[in-house]
């Protein structure tokens, strides 16, 4: 039953790191939220995303990691978790892998 709301949890987080860099973002590039990844004892949880295009990634993490305390915030006024987290953000490399693989396959 714990992991069950731990993915929820995490399924949450996701949707709103999402809602939130499309709302903040500068719109030069698309970032999408591609996992969520939580501690063991929930305190701090990390955000991958993937951007394109690619030349964009560094611009993005760096404005992903500037907006963490907003993104805090902005999790304490849209959801309903009683203990909110400490958040990060990543590029997330295993997608960027798997894109390359499928393309090198094809």
């Amino acid at each position: 039953m714990e992991d069950n709301k731990s993915e929820k949890i995490k399924e949450q987080i996701r949707e709103l790191a999402s809602q939130f860099l499309q709302r903040e973002s500068n719109h030069l590039s698309l970032i999408t939220v591609t996992n969520t990844a939580m501690s063991k004892d929930n305190k701090s949880t990390m955000i991958y995303f993937t951007v394109l295009p690619d030349t964009k990634e560094k611009a993005a993490l760096d404005f992903a990691k500037r907006k963490r305390s907003e993104f805090r915030e902005y999790v304490m006024k849209n959801s309903r978790m009683q203990r909110i987290p400490f958040f990060d953000f990543a590029i997330d490399e295993g997608e960027k892998n798997r894109q390359l693989i499928d393309r090198l396959s094809v």
